[in-house]
């Protein structure tokens, strides 16, 4: 509960107060309803478009970058990238001052630390790109995109584990115990998915055999998947605590 007098000079004026878990979960609920939005779509409207490949064999599964480059899963995708992108970059800067918080004089966790950051923010600038740039507009770009996000997002994994991995026996409450084991659970259940799918896009391209191109869309749809419910552990990390939009209290008094 606040105290004071909402007009107080003296602290901050809220404008809105949400909940960390709710704030949480409606920021992953974005990207994980458009996904499943385009690619049903893309089955319904768009199947014989979304999943031919170059081998033209049998393929049941659009890619994720095919699904999301017709109209108007181009559309939906990108709106619901471009309103999650805000508080994924505010979650980003609220974890580094939970590192900073627990790492104080640790000069290898702060490196550490000030690396997740980078890797946060660079996986979703990374996004950000392979959703505005279509394969099918710029393909040099979307793919440069998509490997930044990959190779951002699986160090980001990394360099949390590991820094969960130094604090697991200073944790306040079993919630961290919870998230620390789902972190690590996802990150390789992830790995595993992503090495599944760089094998099945290979072999598809070398032997262009039926079904193998669903395969690797599959196996891409679990990354993503995964790579969702690793950033849905923030539900754990900050459920005590709010989200504020506030009014800064006035310099001068008259």
């Amino acid at each position: 509960m606040l105290q004071g007098p909402y007009g107080s000079p003296d602290r901050d004026r809220p404008l809105i107060r949400l909940p960390f878990r709710s704030f949480a979960v409606g920021t992953v609920l974005l990207p994980l309803s458009g996904l499943i939005a385009c690619l049903f779509i893309s089955l319904v409207y768009h199947f014989d478009d979304s999943t031919y490949t170059h081998c033209q064999v049998s393929n049941y599964l659009p890619s994720i970058s095919s699904a999301i480059s017709r109209v108007p899963e181009r559309y939906i995708w990108r709106c619901c990238i471009g309103l999650h992108s805000a508080p994924r970059y505010l979650v980003a800067a609220a974890y580094f001052n939970f590192y900073c918080g627990r790492f104080a004089g640790r000069l290898p966790e702060l490196l550490l630390t000030a690396l997740a950051l980078i890797c946060s923010v660079a996986e979703n600038t990374g996004l950000l790109l392979l959703t505005y740039v279509s394969s099918t507009e710029t393909y040099s770009l979307h793919k440069n995109g998509f490997i930044v996000f990959i190779a951002s997002s699986l160090l980001h994994m990394l360099i949390t584990c590991r820094l969960w991995h130094v604090i697991r026996t200073h944790y306040v409450n079993p919630e961290e115990i919870t998230s620390r084991r789902w972190k690590l659970r996802l990150f390789l259940f992830n790995i595993s998915c992503c090495l599944a799918a760089a094998y099945f896009f290979r072999r598809h391209n070398m032997f262009c055999e039926a079904g193998v191109y669903t395969l690797f869309a599959l196996f891409e749809y679990l990354v993503v998947f995964s790579n969702m419910a690793f950033h849905m552990t923030a539900f754990w990390d900050f459920g005590n605590k709010d989200v504020f939009v506030a009014t800064s209290p006035e310099d001068k008094r008259y």
